[in-house]
């Protein structure tokens, strides 16, 4: 294997364990320990619920540019129901409904209509963006109307023992993010459906005429997209016991870069879900330890931006190179 094989195959796992390096090396005490991987892990729980939703559209060759705007009115739509009194299952429940709608909506507009995913989504961001400020008056739901179980939730965990006398839980919310990687893996790689999304990123022409039902498929992509958003908002409103109408809005970005970067390990630059796992690590990790080094939240959004830009560079390079 010649040293641009190599590159092109574990550049990222490289890149990644160098970062790691960097990391470990200037912030010898905290970084490393295992109550800072579990916070670390806590904090990734909505991205990493919110990528693999958008794994799952960006295999098709698409992408939803609505999601965070979705996370933020699912979290809304639950805080009017709990300030409303109703019940944690029924607010939590209506706020998933709601958000599988919204990408049902994207999914008609994309398939059926014929939208670009690109203007259809750009349009459904802002719809649902104003949707959760008129929901909220502009307001974020706090205090009393957020219920003590379902605030709660996000603080608990599965007891792992104790570490140098200092006591470790599993978080819920890690629990939650790890159930939806798995799930997202088994639908992509194990399942019909799954082979018929990769067809259709492949060659949707051609997975048309083999008989793929693709703007069903594309719709049921969507659908769970959108349903994965509503359930990282529900997430952050449990985390931070409350409703913002703009709590959601870094999601889509860090979603996109994360499932670029995972895209430059894959053989044949596709999304997989695994590999974007790994571009949330990245995003996680980096993000974890600049701001143990006190670097400016402004600085770190412009290395996001950087990162998106090395990513796709990437990914189309290792692409030329295959041809």
């Amino acid at each position: 294997m010649n040293f641009a094989t190599l590159l092109r195959r574990y550049g990222t796992l490289i890149g990644f364990a160098l970062i790691l390096a960097f990391f470990w090396i200037n912030l010898p005490e905290t970084f490393m320990t295992a109550r800072n991987w579990l916070n670390i892990t806590q904090q990734l729980s909505m991205l990493m619920v919110v990528a693999c939703g958008m794994t799952i559209v960006m295999v098709m060759g698409d992408f939803d540019l609505s999601v965070g705007s979705a996370a933020s009115l699912a979290g809304i739509v639950a805080g009017v129901l709990f300030a409303m009194g109703y019940p944690v299952w029924a607010a939590v429940g209506t706020a998933l409904v709601v958000g599988l709608l919204g990408g049902a909506f994207n999914g008609i507009l994309v398939s059926f209509i014929g939208i670009l995913p690109f203007v259809a989504t750009l349009a459904t961001l802002t719809m649902y963006s104003g949707a959760a400020f008129v929901l909220s008056g502009g307001k974020t739901i706090s205090g009393a109307a957020i219920p003590e179980p379902f605030s709660s939730f996000a603080r608990g965990g599965i007891p792992l023992g104790e570490i140098g006398g200092v006591a470790l839980a599993l978080p819920n919310l890690t629990i939650v993010a790890l159930l939806t990687v798995l799930a997202s893996w088994v639908l992509l790689e194990q399942t019909t459906f799954g082979r018929r999304l990769y067809a259709i990123g492949g060659n949707v022409e051609a997975a048309y005429l083999s008989g793929v039902a693709v703007r069903r498929l594309k719709l049921i992509a969507f659908s769970l997209t959108g349903l994965s958003a509503a359930g990282a908002g529900i997430m952050y409103a449990s985390r931070v016991a409350s409703a913002n109408p703009t709590q959601g809005s870094g999601l889509m970005l860090n979603a996109i870069a994360a499932v670029f970067l995972g895209m430059t390990m894959s053989e044949h630059g596709v999304p997989r879900v695994l590999a974007t796992v790994i571009g949330v690590l990245i995003l996680g990790v980096l993000d974890n330890g600049l701001t143990q080094m006190s670097v400016d939240s402004y600085v770190r959004q412009i290395l996001v931006g950087a990162i998106i830009v090395l990513a796709v560079a990437a990914s189309s390079i290792m692409k030329r190179m295959r041809r």
